[in-house]
């Protein structure tokens, strides 16, 4: 049995527009954690995502199966693998 267990996600590029305040709150938390302004978007996001109970219910509902996507998402090339992930698979493979 491994001693470690990795978890790898698939991440994409998505643009989205935030308030002045909030971006420059966005980047003083990434300071005062020593992440990225990424890591603390991702985790807000999924933090308030897991904890709104109406939000858990309208996802079992059929409307939520049907909702139309305003994230503007940005798709990458098929069969390209960008140089973060690259080197990750390395130390992974190693």
């Amino acid at each position: 049995m491994a001693l470690l267990e990795i978890t790898q996600s698939r991440q994409i590029t998505a643009t989205i527009r935030l308030d002045e305040r909030t971006a420059g709150m966005v980047d003083q938390y990434a300071a005062f954690i020593r992440a990225s302004a990424d890591d603390v978007v991702n985790h807000a996001l999924e933090y308030v995502f897991s904890k709104d109970r109406d939000f858990q219910e309208f996802l079992k509902s059929a409307e939520a199966g049907s909702t139309a996507q305003s994230l503007r998402v940005r798709r990458a090339p098929q069969g390209t693998v960008k140089p973060k992930e690259a080197g990750r698979a390395k130390k992974l493979g190693a």
